[in-house]
């Protein structure tokens, strides 16, 4: 169907009548149109793009036959999310890979730091730091499934309180303080300052352990898994799910104004701050728009994706089990590159996120060959080319990498917010999520989905409980749809 024809029906709907729109298709935009047309509502989810899934898209980039995730490649968090576990995705489509090893950590002239969904087998891995890793994560596992939720939503009392506490305690510290009052090792320093990072925050600031903790538990026992044929695979069956329920689906319509909007109860907007104030302007009270405009965005990301000969030459072997793999070296090189991109430095070193789905998922790329994902974390808004130090930083890890690189496609901060207007100066976040903005997303707030504006409620990740491809800021804004409105 063409853009053309897709508008002209657009008139059509402009005069129509919903109980609901939902302004953006990715994981979150997905979830509150499924969770409210779950209770036999009338919506309409609009999209800007010509496919729906926001940061869950997969194109070729580079060379035709290589599928490259844009932004989200790797899926824990969708794959244990307490809503999107509960629909029947396997039936429109989706199929999960899983790699041998969650995730590897290389280091300098010695084995690497491997995460293995058996807690025993990463733990055997860990020297001195054996018995500690275990008496740390068993405990910790046996209890998690129990308190994710409460982990991926508004701050509330949680249903496990003791549990939920027990884990609290050791969360809220500083990545920086955690690694050292329980690991000796170095390599187990190392591994979780790989995890850690994923927060895009610098490691010395308070719950910085959070995020190394929950990606390390939801390796155990489950893994790091990801769709194959790549994230569209899964914005694709849930938007074939929502459409079995009766759900409508208007693609490259993307909404600048609010009139653009057809007559609803109630809109959603899976957006940042910026888009919403754009969208609704002066509809919004005075005061929630101030605060809105005072909303703090993180650190950006340089993304480039590779098309290569053969796998990558690992200097350890065993990385090539790993579908994600942490470049950096060891906790104190990784903690001081990220303390340096927030106060606006480009490291010489920076820590680099690396994927390589194709090792596990032949539908990503011609046989022989294969795709690499590759990110570093760069300062808000930077537009310095960072190919040559992330191929730098693989090739430390990998002798001989360069030279299997057949073709390459890189996106700066700027390119990254042209993809996806939610990542505003290449925050892919949605917002810096560090202690004052875990659960005050966008404000501090009861409800911080809702708007004072009737019927106006934000879904995105610059709501709780932040980025990641899981879907729970979509669930939660809609069950305050329902609450409120129906």
């Amino acid at each position: 169907m063409s853009v053309n024809i897709i508008k002209t029906f657009f008139t059509v709907y402009q005069a129509m009548k919903y109980d609901a729109v939902i302004i953006g298709s990715g994981p979150n935009g997905l979830a509150a149109a499924i969770r409210l047309q779950q209770e036999g509502l009338k919506t309409l989810l609009l999209e800007g793009k010509d496919t729906v899934g926001g940061g869950m898209r997969t194109q070729e980039l580079t060379l035709a036959g290589f599928k490259h995730d844009i932004c989200s490649a790797i899926h824990p968090l969708a794959y244990q999310s307490p809503f999107l576990k509960q629909l029947p995705l396997a039936d429109f489509g989706l199929e999960w890979v899983f790699p041998t090893v969650a995730a590897a950590h290389p280091l300098d002239k010695e084995a690497a730091a491997l995460l293995y969904p058996d807690i025993d087998q990463t733990a055997a891995g860990l020297g001195r730091d054996e018995e500690a890793y275990r008496r740390l994560m068993q405990p910790l596992a046996e209890r998690f499934e129990s308190i994710l939720p409460d982990f991926l939503g508004p701050l509330r009392m949680p249903k496990h309180k003791v549990d939920f506490l027990k884990f609290s305690t050791k969360a809220l510290l500083p990545a920086n303080w955690f690694q050292s009052m329980y690991f000796k090792e170095e390599r187990s320093r190392a591994l979780f300052a790989g995890l850690a990072a994923h927060a895009i925050l610098p490691l010395h600031q308070p719950a910085t352990a959070a995020i190394g903790l929950v990606l390390g538990l939801l390796a155990h026992p489950h893994n790091w898994p990801f769709p194959k044929g790549g994230s569209q695979s899964l914005a694709n069956a849930l938007a074939a799910y929502y459409q079995s329920l009766g759900g409508e689906i208007i693609l490259n319509q993307m909404i600048h104004d609010k009139k653009e909007l057809p007559e609803a109860k109630a809109y959603l907007f899976d957006t940042n701050p910026n888009t919403l104030l754009q969208i609704m302007g002066d509809a919004l009270p005075s005061l929630y728009r101030k605060r809105l405009q005072n909303f703090r965005y993180g650190m950006g990301v340089f993304k480039v994706d590779y098309a290569i000969a053969g796998e990558i030459p690992w200097a350890d072997p065993q990385v090539a089990g790993a579908g994600t793999v942490h470049l950096g070296g060891k906790f104190n090189a990784i903690a001081k590159a990220e303390a340096e991109i927030w106060k606006g430095i480009h490291p010489k070193d920076p820590y680099v996120l690396l994927a390589q789905q194709s090792n596990f998922d032949r539908t990503r790329a011609p046989e022989g060959k294969n795709t690499v994902w590759a990110y570093c974390h760069v300062p808000q808004g930077s537009t310095k080319d960072m190919n040559a130090v992330i191929d730098q930083q693989i090739e430390r890890f990998a002798p001989g990498f360069c030279e299997r690189i057949l073709a390459r496609h890189s996106m700066n901060t700027e390119a990254m917010e042209v993809y996806n207007p939610n990542y505003f100066r290449g925050d892919i976040n949605g917002g810096a999520q560090d202690i004052l903005q875990v659960f005050t997303r966008p404000i501090i707030s009861l409800n911080p989905y809702r708007t004072p504006t009737k019927g106006v409620y934000l879904c995105s990740s610059s709501t709780p409980p932040g980025g990641g491809v899981h879907g729970m800021g979509g669930f939660h804004a809609a069950e305050s749809v329902l609450r409120d409105l129906f």
